[in-house]
Parts: C-alpha cells; structure tokens; sequence
C-alpha cells in the first residue's frame, strides 16, 4: 500500500515509517494522521520493531492549520476525538515497539508524537516545543499526561504554559526523552537501536509498555500483581526459555518468536 503522507519501508524486521511533506514540516492534517494510524496497524502485524522519522531536516511541526483564511472552520475537540485519539491508540496497540528518531523541530501534536513512542532518540540540533497555549488553545493529542507522566507537574505547566522551545539536551534531562545522539549521527544510532529492539523479545516489549503506562494510574500493591501477571505470560513464552538458555549458554539470545 502507498500513502499520501508517509514513506513505509520494512527491512530485517524494522518498518521504517517517514513522516513525508516536508513542505510544511510534517505537519499533521486528517490524511496523515489517517496513514499513521494505518501504519502502525500493519507495522504491528508484519515487524519485529519501528522506527518513526520526518522528511527534510524536522520531525513534526505539530497540527497543519491549513489555510489561514478558514481558522474558524477548525475544530479542535472534534480533530481530537476523531483523529489524535484513534492515532495515539494505534500507537498504544502496535504490536511492536516503537522508536521515534527526532530531527529539528518536534511541536506541539508532533512532539507529542515522539513522547508517545516507546524510546525517543534526538539529534544534538532538535527541540521541542509546546505552543498551543500561545494559539489560546488548551493541551492536545495526550500532551497533559505525557509530560505530567515525564517532566512533573511543576515542569508540565510551565512547558505548556509558556511554549518556549525546549533543546534535545534540556529535554533529556527533564526526562521527556531517552537520550541524545551526537550531532550528525542520528540515523546511525536509531538504525543501531531499531535493530536491537527487532532482534529483541517482541513480547517482553510490549509488556514493558503496558506496565509502564498502567503504572501511572496504578497503586504499588496492584503495579506489583500487574508485574506477576505478566510474568506468568512471559515466563511461559519462547522467548524466556531462549533468553535463559542463553544465559547459562553464555550468547547472546535469538529472539524470533511473537
């Protein structure tokens, strides 16, 4: 399948997902958040892992506003509900995991984007910033938890109050991403990382996420027994008998199974 909006690639397990109209930064409108939905469906059906980047120097610039002389013709609550929620859950669902390769400019629903993804890498150059309240709009596509979830409550306010771009750097150090590769070697190390996580134990993956997003509603008592369950699945998998045998082995794991 071709998508209007995006490049898709699969190699050696890993689905390479392009966020392709660098003519507004990647900005997001209807069409695109339509075959990034679509994307990581078929992505979690056909790769072990994915890696999400953008086209032409920018990671996202967040919503395409379109024609400035139709603004009032846009609906905010409705772009919610209708296209961020079904994206944002494709992307909760996928069925494996997801590492997003930030360059340049990540705002807004495009920040939100890359923090949505199971591991963020940035290039040493990129930043993100959180400019709706700025526009006179409220936080959209998740951001209010994202960021509470990473930065805090004290540091999720400010973010998202005043707007100001927030350098790879900074953004690590809040903890909003993983990490920061060194200038000029972004695609080097988000190749490296997509690999390990495709010649990883896919299932394991997905438990780590679901855990780690049930663990911000959840009590210790309960995050404990929602650890035990699904150790009870994954130590019944082929993936722990491998990884342990393995181990006494002295190798290195071969995960392939789902």
């Amino acid at each position: 399948m071709r998508y209007e909006t995006l490049q898709y690639g699969l190699d050696a397990g890993v689905a390479t997902v392009t966020l392709a109209r660098p003519e507004t930064r990647n900005a997001l409108d209807a069409q695109m958040r339509s075959d990034l939905a679509h994307a990581f469906r078929r992505a979690g059906g056909e790769a072990r892992a994915v890696l999400l980047t953008g086209l032409g120097g920018d990671f996202c610039a967040g919503q395409s506003l379109g024609d400035a002389a139709r603004i009032r013709d846009i609906q905010p609550a409705r772009t919610q509900r209708e296209e961020a929620a079904p994206l944002l859950e494709a992307m909760a669902e996928c069925g494996a995991p997801i590492l997003a390769a930030v360059e340049g400019l990540a705002a807004g629903a495009g920040a939100a984007l890359a923090l949505a993804a199971d591991v963020t890498l940035a290039d040493a150059r990129a930043s993100f910033a959180f400019p709706g309240a700025q526009l006179g709009l409220t936080p959209d596509a998740g951001l209010s938890w994202l960021l509470t979830q990473a930065a805090g409550p004290a540091r999720a306010r400010a973010l998202l109050m005043l707007g100001e771009p927030i350098p790879a750097e900074e953004a690590a150090a809040m903890g909003l991403i993983w990490r920061v590769a060194p200038d000029g070697f972004l695609a080097v190390e988000a190749q490296d990382v997509a690999r390990r996580l495709a010649e990883g134990p896919t299932q394991a993956h997905l438990a780590v996420r679901r855990l780690v997003r049930e663990a911000a509603a959840a009590g210790f008592d309960a995050q404990v027994e929602a650890e035990a369950e699904a150790l009870d699945s994954a130590g019944r998998s082929r993936d722990w008998l491998e990884g342990a045998v393995a181990f006494v082995e002295g190798r290195a794991p071969f995960f392939r199974g789902r």
